[in-house]
């Protein structure tokens, strides 16, 4: 059969699924009740990552018509108002009457929870709002919704208001030849989302950016019309996530001319695999199931693991690679590894704490046929870059071992166990880590103040002296014979790299405080690098804060304010009566404040101001620490040259 051929039996198929897509395959699970009673059941949360959930549900939609193979566009617009509109081309959602309801199709989608074409009706093979629970939810969840439907020749419009019907189904008129798919446009309601209703440009980027890395072929456009200048982007790879790779080990030194790509479907399961190794001594593995991000990892990820350790013990030992008992561990092969798998799964299985967890033992043994197969055949017409690759394993199988030894010695004289925990720890009397707090403190002379000033019950305090190796520098050997290191990951009890372990955090408040001045944010930016590189779980869990000391103390009578920054110094001494003159203290560092000064201005939960960590684009964090820490001095020097002149003050 000719290309040709195979283009018009698809292009018939195609044809023949969107003719049956109509209101017989949406199915009708349950009602609406109590969503807007208990939203939080139903999106996770209502704070902002709550807000972003909204339009990922409608935009899920989008992404399954195209999974479908009958979308390729999706556009995303934040209105003025700060409402979301979002367009696709696919079929369109059904308007014909569902028979259990005897209401239109388009409207028990979004009056009815879990209500569509997912749910065993046929309309969806693979799908990636299963995760989610649809359109009904964003229309209960918002004061407003609006949908058209592009679909038969026509233009229907219905809206809704805290989702009930406002307007019933209607037809606007006839639609533009070939015009097809749907336009939802919502507004959340702050009575829900009270802590707010703004939307962050930069969340719904990096997540659109992501999809369409994803789904090459597809275009999704974000745009945002608040900003006196609106601003449009459009993201449309046809690399996929060969792209993605790339996209991510932008400013490394890659090992191969590009990443090896790996696609296959077996059982009804679609895998897709990029694959680049780097200079780095860090792995950079992503997992995704049907478009979600599987954070936790899960059979996928095991199954693409375990291939890779094989491949390349296989044929290093073909090839007289290594010795007879030789052999590179899983951990060997991945360092400087940067990879993608995404698969698509038609019924995912989900498990773990926040459902981010692939469950399925087929995508196991899917992903691992997948890519061996093709892996194994790679290395064998690429013996130069095969070579490479081993290499750089036996050199970090040497280093894990130095690493194990030098690991094996520091349990023998301090203890990498809790039951010994480090003497200069100043620990919590509770052990229950969801009250407590550890206060990782720059200098002996604030660690002795915070200890004194702390509450016993729930802050441990850990002095450290200096600034700490630059772990993105280091091998892992290096990184345990450094004393400050080894007694943080003694203190968290987590473990570190390979071996972390989330559950066993001891505290899940990890709170870096340290003077407002050079060497404090040199500190800060260190310990950041040691979180993000080896315990990158506390980050993405939320665990991780910076603590905010004010830098001036202005008292005038019994009147006392704490003040952070010349210009609010100036505003409050503005304010202040001629007489008595006020008395300025200027804080250089935590050691000038006594016990219950550091307490009142920065450690007690009732008045203290605390930044959280967040990591809402792992890439950007990724190319910070390397631009900042790593090896390549031109990038660094190019970024202070750019960015010197916001700096004000600077107190060194």
């Amino acid at each position: 059969m000719t290309d040709e051929e195979k283009n018009e039996q698809k292009e018939e198929k195609l044809e023949e699924l969107a003719k049956s897509y109509d209101a017989s395959q949406i199915q009708v699970l349950e009602g609406l009740e109590a969503v807007r009673k208990r939203p939080g059941m139903y999106i996770g949360t209502t704070t902002s990552q709550g807000l972003h959930h909204l339009v990922w549900e409608i935009v899920d939609n989008g992404i399954d018509e195209a999974l479908a193979g009958f979308a390729d566009e999706i556009n995303v617009i934040v209105e003025k108002d700060n409402s979301i509109k979002v367009t696709d081309n696919g079929r369109g959602i059904p308007v014909g009457i569902q028979a259990k309801t005897g209401r239109p199709a388009v409207e028990t989608v979004y009056t009815i929870l879990h209500a569509g074409g997912k749910f065993g009706g046929g309309g969806y093979k693979v799908s990636g709002g299963l995760h989610g629970v649809g359109a009904s939810v964003v229309n209960a969840l918002s004061t407003k919704l609006n949908v058209e439907v592009i679909k038969n020749g026509q233009r229907y419009y219905m809206d809704f208001k805290r989702g009930k019907v406002n307007t019933e189904l209607k037809v606007l008129g006839p639609a533009a030849e070939h015009e097809h798919g749907t336009i939802v446009h919502f507004w959340p309601d702050p009575d829900i989302f009270q802590e707010t209703t703004t939307y962050d440009i930069n969340i719904l980027t990096t997540r659109i950016r992501e999809l369409a890395f994803l789904n090459k072929g597809l275009r999704l456009t974000i745009e945002d019309l608040r900003p006196e200048e609106p601003t449009k982007q459009v993201f449309h790879y046809e690399g996929g996530i060969k792209s993605y790779v790339e996209y991510l080990d932008e400013g490394k030194e890659d090992l191969f001319p590009e990443p090896i790509y790996v696609e296959g479907v077996e059982k009804g399961i679609t895998v897709e695999v990029a694959l680049q190794y780097t200079d780095d001594y860090h792995t950079n593995l992503m997992t995704f199931t049907n478009n979600i991000h599987t954070y936790e990892g899960g059979t996928h990820e095991a199954g693409f693991k375990t291939a890779l350790t094989r491949v390349i013990n296989d044929y290093a030992r073909k090839s007289n690679l290594l010795k007879e008992n030789e052999k590179l561990s899983g951990e060997d092969v991945r360092e400087g590894m940067t990879a993608v798998v995404s698969i698509k799964h038609p019924d995912p299985q989900f498990e773990g704490q926040t459902k981010t967890k692939l469950g399925n033992s087929d995508a196991r043994t899917v992903t691992d046929h997948t890519f061996a197969e093709t892996f194994s055949r790679y290395l064998m017409e690429n013996p130069k870059i095969a070579r490479q690759v081993i290499d750089k394993g036996l050199l970090a199988s040497k280093a894990r071992l130095a690493a194990k030894r030098a690991r094996e010695v520091t349990r023998k004289k301090s203890g990498l166990e809790i039951s010994n925990l480090p003497g200069k720890l100043a620990d919590n009397s509770s052990r229950d880590p969801e009250i407590s707090e550890l206060f990782i403190v720059e200098g002996d002379s604030a660690g002795g103040s915070a200890k004194q000033g702390r509450s016993r019950l729930t802050q441990a305090i850990l002095p450290i002296r200096g600034k700490i190796l630059n772990v993105e520098k280091a091998s892992l050997d290096r990184i345990l014979a450094n004393e400050e290191i080894r007694t943080l990951f003694t203190a968290m009890g987590t473990g570190f790299g390979e071996e972390f372990d989330l559950a066993k955090a001891r505290y899940h408040k990890l709170i870096i405080m340290t003077d407002a001045d050079v060497d404090g944010a040199h500190i800060r930016t260190l310990l950041l690098t040691l979180f993000y590189r080896f315990m990158r779980p506390v980050v993405e869990a939320g665990y991780v804060y910076i603590a905010q000391p004010p830098l001036y103390q202005v008292r005038q009578g019994k009147m006392q304010r704490y003040v952070d920054t010349d210009e609010e110094l100036q505003s409050v001494l503005n304010s202040l009566q001629p007489s008595p003159k006020p008395v300025i203290q200027r804080y250089k560092g935590l050691g000038e404040m006594d016990a219950s000064q550091l307490w009142e201005t920065t450690m007690d939960p009732d008045y203290r101001r605390l930044l959280r960590v967040d990591l809402t684009d792992a890439k950007e964090a990724d190319q910070v620490f390397e631009m900042l820490m790593g090896d390549k001095v031109d990038p660094r020097r190019k970024f202070i040259e750019e960015n010197a002149h916001y700096v004000e003050n600077l107190d060194i």
